[in-house]
């Protein structure tokens, strides 16, 4: 199976079937997921605007350990390196869960804003003013769709 710009092609028989991508924040989410349990050091995700600000905020947490953005072809692609502890080789990523779904959107306003692990964790969320962590988000008093919770 190979993905082109967001649509999964499938070969059937001697022709091709072209199945969009409903959810494309769940699926940077679990190739990132895959990439922790797999012990790998680097992972590679179709690049969108929305998926390279959800990696900036990973990296500017300290998630991850770099990131670049490659502009190849029409969409581009993210190659994240992943971080790992030294000594125990356990991942900084403990947990990554989809919070609005295509199907079920959450929002919140800036008081509803939920707090993850007590403050330890971060929640990404949308804004009129850009992506941000929720921290950020409280500050500025606004609210948006919670995209995911990292810890």
């Amino acid at each position: 199976m190979q993905v082109l710009s967001l649509e999964l092609k499938k070969q059937v028989g001697k022709r091709f079937i072209r199945k969009k991508m409903t959810d494309p924040v769940a699926d940077y989410l679990t190739r990132v997921r895959n990439a922790i349990q797999a012990n790998h050091k680097i992972v590679d995700i179709p690049a969108s605007n929305l998926k390279k600000a959800i990696t900036k905020i990973l990296f500017e947490k300290g998630y991850i350990l770099n990131y670049k953005f490659e502009e190849e072809g029409v969409q581009g692609s993210i190659k994240i390196a992943l971080k790992y502890n030294p000594h125990t080789k356990v991942s900084a990523i403990k947990g990554l869960d989809r919070a609005s779904k295509p199907g079920l959107r959450k929002y919140a306003g800036a008081g509803d804003l939920p707090r993850v692990l007590n403050g330890l964790g971060v929640a990404v969320v949308s804004t009129s003013k850009g992506v941000m962590t929720d921290k950020e988000a409280r500050t500025q008093n606004i609210g948006g769709e919670v995209l995911c919770y990292v810890y």
